[in-house]
């Protein structure tokens, strides 16, 4: 039995998937199995880390989602240990990295967590994505609205990675040997600006988008609606860092799966729909 945190998670939602579809039991953990939407054949629980037993007993594999974990996840990794669970992949950041702002709060969440895991005494993989090609989503009111896009940082650059290429490594790192005690960085083949991924986005739709560049000092909650208010300044400065920069790219996701990384563009076709408004066919 395999155990998946997030699994109403872009990536936990693509894995759980990909192991029903290769007959592997799995329990996915959400907050509400009621509005789940997950296959049948997955086992839904809820996720209620008071109740270690109802989440691992049967367990051998975890799929942990760092903030999944918690304020406490070497509690958790304890229960799940106890009940049986061997070996913890880890969906961690590329953030954690020589040389980063350790201070960073995104850094502190992921190296909290990664440190619980080693110390686990449970077996490990770390994958350590960079930027996930869905932050696109929070584009998607603005592009059912209309046709210009406004955001921060037009240049800022990143090789953005498809959900379901973390979910084909995180899927060997937990069913094929060799995986324990590996770190695997992810990243999507090409390097691509804020404003050439809201391009893509329209060439999927047949329409034509504009990125409309913000000062980030009139960033607000209107365009993180999402984001903690004390986490924007840090990620503000991340952004800014990135104009011009040239972002890590390797081929990880096809050593692991066998395929390559999919473009920017292929995810812009993979979700189409979720950027057309709600009355289209």
């Amino acid at each position: 039995m395999i155990v998946v945190t997030g699994a109403t998670g872009n990536v936990g939602r693509a894995l759980v998937d990909r192991l029903v579809a290769a007959g592997r039991p799995v329990r996915a953990l959400t907050r509400d199995p009621r509005r789940a939407g997950l296959p049948a054949e997955a086992e839904v629980v809820r996720f209620r880390q008071d109740d270690p037993a109802v989440l691992f007993t049967g367990a051998t594999r975890l799929f942990l989602y760092a903030q999944a974990a918690g304020e406490r996840p070497g509690e958790l990794l304890r229960a799940a240990r106890e009940a049986g669970v061997r070996h913890v992949v880890l969906l961690s950041s590329a953030i954690i990295a020589e040389g980063a702002d350790e201070t960073h709060p995104i850094h502190v969440m992921h190296a909290t967590v990664e440190k619980a895991v080693r110390d686990s005494g449970l077996e490990w993989t770390f994958l350590r994505p960079g930027g996930f090609a869905t932050n696109a989503l929070q584009w998607a009111p603005q592009i059912r609205a209309g046709d210009t896009v406004r955001g921060v940082f037009a240049g800022a650059r990143s090789a953005p990675i498809h959900e379901d290429d973390m979910a084909a490594v995180a899927e060997g790192a937990l069913t094929d040997p060799g995986h324990a005690g590996a770190v695997h960085r992810l990243t999507g083949p090409q390097a691509t600006t804020n404003a050439e991924q809201v391009a893509a986005i329209g060439r999927a739709l047949g329409r034509e988008l504009t990125f409309e560049e913000v000062p980030p000092e009139e960033a607000g909650p209107d365009l993180f609606p999402h984001v903690p208010p004390g986490m924007l300044e840090s990620l503000l400065r991340t952004f800014r860092a990135a104009v011009g920069a040239t972002p890590e790219i390797n081929d990880t996701v096809e050593k692991i799966t066998g395929a390559p990384a999919r473009t920017f563009a292929h995810w812009a076709e993979d979700h189409r729909t979720d950027f057309q408004p709600s009355s289209a066919p």
